[in-house]
């Protein structure tokens, strides 16, 4: 038998069992907290403090995803001193970073805040390259801009890209690359204040890393920093469209492991694959071929080669033969 916690959210009594973290004490009432580097499936690293909460006789604010629940503890999740932090944390990361793709429950949150980015100035002008600034060599700062970390979209293969203009460092790729899934550790985070970005071991391309493309580290980005090159293409020709696609789960056809595949099918054609974190052989994540092989799916006849998003694939791509 688990032994049973008895403790106090927002004046509400709660019984949970032993180990629960305040968050997954809040969510069993239906009282969700807001976050962004947390996710089931992986290990809590408290790096973007949205989730934070009052605590009857901590001094500081706790993080809800991490922190376990203590016989008699009084947790309060809305006062005034957590909005303000909250808020401030998305402000921060709002002026800095592009959050245009976050999930619709961040953007309600930032909404209930009131969050306004723009009374930090309008962004300061790109600072380059990123990957080659030398930690603590910093330029002197725009007093009338906010500093940004916007850079190049990096597309350097058919797979994936990655846009480090939308990246919070929120960690959840260098965990799943990690002891949290893949176990491959070919990115880890280099640099320090706004120098700090996610980087492959000695900054070496990611084809000369250690990364086997696995695309874990997609499939729990939150901002879309990491992206399918299909979807990446597809949105910068401006036919995107999740609410025209559907999603098909599946078993893999690779191997007689049994991951679930999900399908994300738009127009007749597979623009993105990924697995549901409740399944218990890949718990969200996936190898390369069950990630990025369904190619041959897509090649069963001529009528699925002539769709409209192979149309618009050619064009972004500059194939011969493009419309």
């Amino acid at each position: 038998m688990t032994a049973s916690i008895e403790i106090t959210i927002d004046g509400r009594s709660v019984g949970v069992a032993a180990g629960t973290t305040i968050l997954g004490a809040c969510r069993s009432i239906g009282a969700d907290q807001p976050t962004l580097c947390y996710l089931e499936n992986l290990t809590p690293v408290n790096t973007c403090r949205v989730c934070v909460v009052e605590v009857a006789g901590s001094r500081a604010l706790v993080p809800a995803c991490s922190r376990r629940v203590e016989q008699g503890m009084e947790v309060r999740t809305d006062t005034e001193r957590v909005r303000h932090s909250r808020k401030m944390v998305y402000e921060f990361l709002a002026s800095s970073v592009d959050l245009s793709l976050v999930d619709d429950a961040t953007r309600d949150w930032m909404t209930r805040y009131g969050v306004d980015p723009d009374r930090f100035g309008p962004p300061a002008p790109p600072a380059g390259d990123r990957d080659r600034r030398n930690a603590g060599h910093h330029a002197d700062p725009a007093l009338d801009a906010a500093e940004t970390v916007a850079q190049p979209v990096k597309v350097h293969d058919e797979l994936y890209v990655r846009d480090y203009g939308k990246c919070i460092l929120c960690y959840k790729c260098v965990e799943a690359c990690g002891p949290d899934a893949q176990n491959t550790f070919a990115i880890a985070v280099a640099g320090r204040g706004f120098d700090a970005r996610i980087s492959t071991e000695f900054d070496v391309d990611l084809t000369q890393s250690a990364c086997v493309y696995c695309g874990n580290c997609i499939g729990v980005c939150p901002t879309g920093a990491l992206m399918f090159r299909s979807e990446f293409e597809l949105r910068k020709a401006g036919v995107w469209d999740e609410s025209a696609q559907t999603v098909t789960r599946t078993v893999c056809s690779y191997c007689g492991v049994g991951c679930n595949l999900e399908l994300h099918v738009q127009d007749n054609r597979i623009v993105k694959v990924t697995s549901p974190l409740d399944h218990e052989v890949t718990s969200g994540h996936l190898c390369i071929k069950g990630r990025f092989g369904y190619d041959y799916v897509q090649e069963l006849g001529d009528d699925l080669a002539t769709t409209p998003i192979d149309v618009v694939l050619a064009s972004v791509r500059g194939r011969d033969g493009a419309a």
